[in-house]
């Protein structure tokens, strides 16, 4: 429950159950493997099974968490699971919620690389091109609902606008994370005088983290992110490609979809991913189980220069989510009172219209140039938004349908 002004709903006393990392494990592999839908549909899962099921939250913490999660970039979802498991089984419990619902869909998207590097039949190719031609329609299906959260006012949808257009002019990765930084300088200005919410947190989760720990973990981010935003700094690949998905994860404001144009600007721009595989690959993220995230692991596997495959994987993933554990781990015990601050909220709003415009950006260069290159292709997305949008089917379903439809188109 949420109050406005100095009305404050006193916060649970409920203190967290202790587990087993290994039943963190268990539980969350499970999520992992049946977790279809989305990132809302993740935290519905979430909270079926862990606060509903097997309480070992209650309610309102939960709600902290979502509300702890929203606002950090990074993938929400998997960073509630993270907390969740920190909660109930310490850091290791933390850890093992990752792996358990990271995993599985990062085995497949990985076995999708392989597969798209080395198949090259007509079949195939159809199938390629159907997965390319709904990634128009799941990157327009996210830019719709996200302009209607984060663009409610003119200030807001100017932001939006602006940034699309500064991204597309300027397409490169730095010049990503100034609009980030300067669309929360013009929230800081333009909404610093709204209303402030004030939200009580749980005694649960301060009390999650050692201060002395987020302390070291809050700097350790920082430094990394400043270090591995200085160009032409290492010389092996496999540093680069860790710095290039580490930038990835700590400036991903909005979670999910987001993550497109700041991956895009990280692999297609240098060269190792070709649009095509790139958008393949995005499209197929969209029919496994799990966190969209595990879209880097094939990236990191397709990607032309070495470290590819299982180890270009494993590194594109750990870098993906690197910053969301220590931004986790530093943030928990200082949530309470950074949530309530007016400057932080106000910024925060700039932030996440900054970041429809680079959606936006995404869904022309690469998405729609790269792939709608006729009437039949557009007719094709047309019908697949209908399906995601009015129809209300989910993605993976829809994603499925189109490769499907792309295999047979080629046999005609």
């Amino acid at each position: 429950m949420q109050t406005r002004g100095s009305d404050v709903v006193e916060p649970s006393k409920q203190a967290p159950q202790r587990g087993t990392f290994l039943e963190v494990l268990a539980i969350f592999t499970r999520l992992g493997l049946t977790s279809f839908g989305g990132p809302v549909a993740h935290l519905g899962y979430f909270r079926e099974e862990i606060v509903v099921r097997r309480k070992w939250v209650d309610e309102r913490t939960y709600g902290d968490l979502l509300g702890l999660c929203q606002f950090l970039p990074g993938p929400a979802s998997s960073q509630v699971g993270i907390s969740l498991g920190i909660m109930r089984a310490g850091l290791l419990g933390g850890l093992m919620a990752w792996i358990g619902f990271t995993l599985p869909s990062a085995i497949l998207m990985t076995l999708f690389a392989y597969w798209a590097s080395v198949l090259r039949s007509v079949i195939a190719s159809g199938i390629l091109h159907g997965l390319m031609v709904v990634a128009v329609a799941v990157v327009a299906q996210a830019v719709w609902g996200m302009a209607r959260t984060h663009c409610l006012d003119r200030s807001r949808a100017t932001i939006a606008i602006l940034a699309a257009m500064a991204t597309l002019l300027l397409p490169a990765g730095i010049v990503q994370v100034i609009i980030i930084a300067m669309a929360g300088f013009f929230g800081w200005v333009l909404f610093r005088k709204n209303d402030v919410e004030i939200v009580a947190t749980s005694s649960a989760l301060r009390s999650a983290i050692p201060r002395v720990l987020a302390i070291t973990c809050l700097a350790i981010f920082t430094a990394l992110l400043v270090l591995f935003l200085l160009p032409n700094l290492f010389n092996q690949h496999a540093l680069v490609l860790f710095a290039s998905f580490y930038r990835s994860g700590a400036l991903v404001f909005g979670g999910g979809h987001v993550v497109l144009p700041l991956l895009q600007a990280a692999v297609v721009i240098p060269g190792w991913v070709t649009e095509t595989q790139f958008l393949t690959g995005y499209s197929a993220a969209q029919a496994v189980p799990g966190p969209l995230f595990t879209f880097s692991a094939y990236l990191g596997a397709i990607e032309a220069p070495s470290p590819n495959g299982w180890m270009g994987a494993t590194i594109a993933l750990v870098g993906i989510y690197l910053p969301s554990f220590l931004l986790l781990i530093g943030i928990l015990p200082f949530w309470s009172s950074l949530r309530n601050q007016s400057a932080f909220q106000a910024a925060l709003r700039g932030i996440n219209a900054a970041v429809v415009g680079l959606l936006l950006a995404a869904l022309y260069q690469p998405v729609w140039t790269s792939t709608i290159k006729n009437t039949y292709d557009f007719l094709f997305a047309l019908a697949a938004f209908g399906l995601l949008v009015i129809w209300k089917l989910p993605p993976w379903a829809v994603v499925l349908l189109a490769a499907l439809v792309g295999g047979l188109l080629s046999l005609l």
